[in-house]
């Protein structure tokens, strides 16, 4: 995906958080409770945007020893965190346990690869 507009980059990444987060929610709905309206999920997909943009990165660098000793499996636990704070700064999301979180932060990672796999794709057969 390459997008010179920062504006339109981090329009795609909420979009596309807020489908992983959508489907998460769907796959877990023991777990997670957006109150079935899909503005919640878009809010919460906004928050969760915002938080793997600012507050993300530096959980990243100071968790690094953890993150190399277990050559990078602790990104999981680091996104399952980044989801669960989201769930506890915009009440409306409700997910019960960490554990939920961690899947859910599996999931959304996951979506946000296909698709952004996919429109990879998409732009080279533009090109060639």
């Amino acid at each position: 995906m390459v997008m010179k507009n920062p504006f339109l980059r981090f329009l795609m990444r909420w979009l596309v958080t807020s489908l992983g987060l959508w489907i998460a929610a769907g796959l877990l709905s023991h777990s997670i409770n957006y109150q079935d309206r899909i503005g919640v999920i878009l809010v919460a997909g906004l928050i969760l945007a915002l938080v793997n943009a600012i507050i993300k990165p530096i959980i990243v660098i100071l968790s690094l020893p953890a993150i190399l000793l277990t050559l990078g499996l602790f990104m999981v636990i680091v996104n399952g965190l980044m989801v669960f704070l989201v769930s506890k700064l915009y009440a409306p999301l409700e997910i019960t346990n960490f554990g939920a979180a961690i899947l859910a932060g599996v999931i959304i990672g996951l979506v946000n690869y296909l698709v952004t796999t996919i429109l990879e794709n998409g732009q080279e057969r533009k090109r060639a």
